[in-house]
């Protein structure tokens, strides 16, 4: 899945070469290789979202290829927990097809409001700044944190406290909520090492540029599968202004597309309450424990 809040300077961004095919040649592959500059300059549309797409037929999907939330397979396809769940809600609410359009997770919400797709489909955690700038559905998962650190995790660090206690090198994800977190915990803003994403952060930990990766829990335990050097820490939630947090990932929507969002709830409702939900979920490595009943009005504010 898996969410973010604030960029770093840009000197932290690192490149380089990292294990991972590039998103946007996967989708080319797809065949929506046009989607992003035709839809840029598109006009504002109005009316009733919902049956502007069912007569469309087509809903176009923002992905940001972060495993498992949702990605380019190794075959071309897209996949992931969001879009297979988007598949099936859209299906249901009679718009048979799905059309991905990736870009950077930092992208998805200037790119939903500019007309690049109309959905995000990607896990994205509900925060207080983000309800601001879009709507969400309600949570298909909540989630906590986890590092992903060399084997034995030599510094002890179990939470955003300990990186600065031990002032340790952190790095996390473009457009992620963790780096926020760990601000919040006192660690340097300028300090924190933003990467494209968590295979970078992989290679990061594993080459001994950097300490630790904060990512979802989920994340982190899916990437350091086959990594010898590496493993994911115990799940912990980040503590915010004196909360503990527990995140819940969902769609985001245009603020003016209110009724294509409660249309999508009431979906998603109805698959918590029959357990294909779950089915789908349990698919791409989510427990029963990551379930939730949380809403995105408790996550908004």
């Amino acid at each position: 899945m898996a969410r973010t809040a604030r960029r770093t300077d840009n000197r932290n961004r690192e490149s380089g070469s990292v294990r991972r095919r590039s998103l946007l040649l996967g989708t080319a592959a797809l065949g929506v290789s046009g989607a992003l500059g035709a839809a840029g300059c598109a006009r504002v549309p109005t009316g009733n979202a919902l049956e502007r797409l069912k007569a469309q037929g087509t809903v176009r999907l923002g992905i940001a290829g972060e495993v498992p939330y949702g990605y380019v397979d190794d075959q071309g396809a897209f996949t992931g927990e969001a879009p297979e769940l988007a598949k099936a809600v859209f299906e249901r609410l009679g718009i048979p097809r799905v059309q991905p359009v990736a870009t950077d997770f930092g992208s998805l919400i200037p790119g939903l409001n500019s007309q690049q797709f109309d959905v995000v489909s990607a896990g994205m955690y509900i925060t207080r700044e983000r309800c601001r700038q879009v709507l969400f559905s309600d949570p298909e998962y909540q989630m906590l944190d986890s590092f992903v650190v060399r084997k034995g995790n030599p510094l002890g660090l179990r939470s955003y406290e300990d990186v600065v206690r031990r002032r340790a090198r952190l790095a996390t994800g473009a457009g992620y909520a963790q780096g926020a977190y760990a601000v919040a915990a006192g660690y340097p803003e300028k300090s924190l090492v933003i990467l494209q994403d968590q295979v970078a952060g992989l290679n990061a930990v594993e080459s001994g540029r950097v300490d630790a990766f904060a990512a979802t829990a989920l994340t982190a335990r899916q990437v350091v599968r086959g990594s010898a050097r590496t493993q994911a820490t115990e799940a912990f939630a980040a503590v915010v202004d004196g909360r503990r947090r527990v995140d819940g990932g969902g769609f985001a929507f245009r603020r003016t597309d209110t009724d294509l969002r409660d249309a999508f709830n009431a979906e998603i409702h109805r698959m918590k309450k029959s357990g294909e939900l779950f089915r789908i979920m349990s698919r791409f490595g989510f427990t029963r424990d990551e379930m939730t009943t949380l809403t995105a009005e408790e996550l908004c504010r």
